[in-house]
């Protein structure tokens, strides 16, 4: 493999998290307005517990789409290289979020509203389901062996920072008078999904392919139908990926569910103080992110993901029980602990756990699949959690306990998955993906 010249991780790790960050602003401001606003602007506010319900289910249908998106944009990535999928991603999610602020309502247009809104977070979707492979991928063929783990993590701190960025614009939205809020104010965060693209524009278009592709190019090993070696030769490892990125349901749910949820009747509690919860965690998650990686560059892959997975969903169960107590200054402190510290572990090192699982060839595709099927269960988590609270409950289960036990069933999942996995972190960057022993040349 082509070392890569002196510089070029950092910078590679840098436009991976600034464009992450940019990226991501604009697909988490979409969860804040589904969790406060869409429910009485794109859907019937006659039924206020139907409108909720398909309010944060638009939320989720950007998670269906990114299967979609990962499928094509994983073929381009790996047949075409990394860099083209980071910067048209950006520009997708640049233009349909600025549309999406420009949407009429329905008391304007009628039901047009909500299908344009559902049609513009499907394009979101669709550009998220290329946007972290391909920066993962980036980052990971760019860094030295033993900091793979540190230097992938940059686009998930870049991810957090977006959802840091997208909350503070929240907060003096949130807080406009309702007439305000309802009519102008939430189409400002929308709006300025323009500069993110042209920032995200670039920085991007500056940034060298990695030396891996290169070298693939050079040899002529790049495959004419990546797909078809993914899932003829790593389809073990894509439906690996597929349980362990399940995982996310953890964050969807503390992110948009347990928002929602606090700051309905049922609860009451303040949306300006409960959007600073999620500020707080991430901001704490910025310092835990690489903190966790590090370590895994020492330690490995998986005790790392485990301590996530294993903490994330007992932690969940005490975050909504604090929601329910009403009790702010308990509430933030197990916030924090929930997605800032422990569900960071599991978060800060998946994009070198999962990479590490596929070789150059199919590494785009292989990470970008895997995730976004695992993702689109979590973004419907949801949703499914909506309906766990109603009186008739969910497979049994009810109320916001069955939301816990419902999140640490997905969580087990992840961890098995995980847990049965070959630890990487030691592997050679070139021999990443072959079978234990193989030879590079195997490929």
């Amino acid at each position: 493999m082509i070392d890569p010249p002196p510089g070029t991780p950092r910078k590679a790790a840098v436009a991976a998290w600034i464009g992450s960050a940019l990226e991501y602003y604009d697909f988490f401001i979409y969860g804040s307005a589904a969790a406060l606003i869409f429910s009485k602007v794109f859907f019937d506010a006659s039924d206020p517990a139907t409108a909720t319900l398909l309010s944060l289910a638009s939320f989720g249908v950007a998670y269906a789409a990114r299967p979609v998106g990962a499928f094509f944009l994983g073929h381009v990535g790996d047949r075409f290289g990394r860099k083209k999928i980071m910067v048209f991603t950006l520009i997708l999610m640049g233009v349909s979020t600025f549309l999406i602020g420009c949407l009429p309502t329905r008391d304007q247009v009628g039901g047009l509203a909500p299908v344009l809104l559902v049609l513009l977070r499907v394009l979101q979707g669709l550009s998220a389901a290329g946007e972290q492979a391909s920066a993962n991928s980036m980052t990971l063929e760019h860094a030295p062996q033993e900091r793979r783990g540190y230097y992938t993590s940059f686009t998930l701190n870049g991810t957090q920072f977006g959802q840091i960025l997208a909350t503070f614009v929240f907060i003096p939205v949130a807080a406009l008078p309702e007439e305000q809020l309802l009519s102008w104010g939430w189409r400002v965060p929308f709006w300025l999904s323009v500069a993110v693209a042209v920032a995200g524009w670039v920085i991007r278009r500056k940034l060298d392919e990695t030396p891996a592709f290169e070298a693939e190019k050079a040899q002529g090993t790049v495959p004419r139908l990546p797909l078809v070696v993914l899932f003829r030769d790593h389809w073990r490892s894509v439906l690996r990926v597929i349980c362990a990125a399940l995982i996310a349901t953890v964050s969807t749910i503390f992110t948009v569910w347990a928002l929602n949820y606090a700051t309905s009747d049922e609860i009451g509690l303040d949306k300006a103080t409960m959007l600073w919860v999620s500020v707080a965690a991430n901001a704490v998650a910025l310092i835990a992110l690489p903190m966790w990686a590090r370590l895994s560059d020492r330690i490995g892959r998986r005790p790392v993901f485990l301590i996530g997975a294993v903490g994330s969903p007992i932690m969940i169960f005490l975050y909504l029980a604090a929601i329910n107590s009403k009790n702010y200054p308990l509430i933030f402190l197990v916030g924090i602990l929930t997605l800032g510290v422990v569900y960071s572990a599991s978060n800060g090192i998946w994009p070198s756990l999962y990479g590490e699982m596929f070789t150059t060839r199919v590494r785009l595709s292989g990470t970008a699949i895997g995730t976004q099927i695992g993702f689109a269960v979590a973004g419907f988590a949801v949703a499914s959690a909506a309906g766990i609270v109603t009186p008739a409950g969910w497979l049994g289960l009810h109320g916001w306990t069955g939301v816990a036990v419902f999140t640490a069933i997905l969580c087990a999942i992840s961890a098995v998955a995980v847990a049965t996995a070959r630890e990487t972190h030691r592997v050679p960057t070139a021999e990443l993906g072959l079978p234990a022993g193989e030879p590079t040349a195997a490929r």
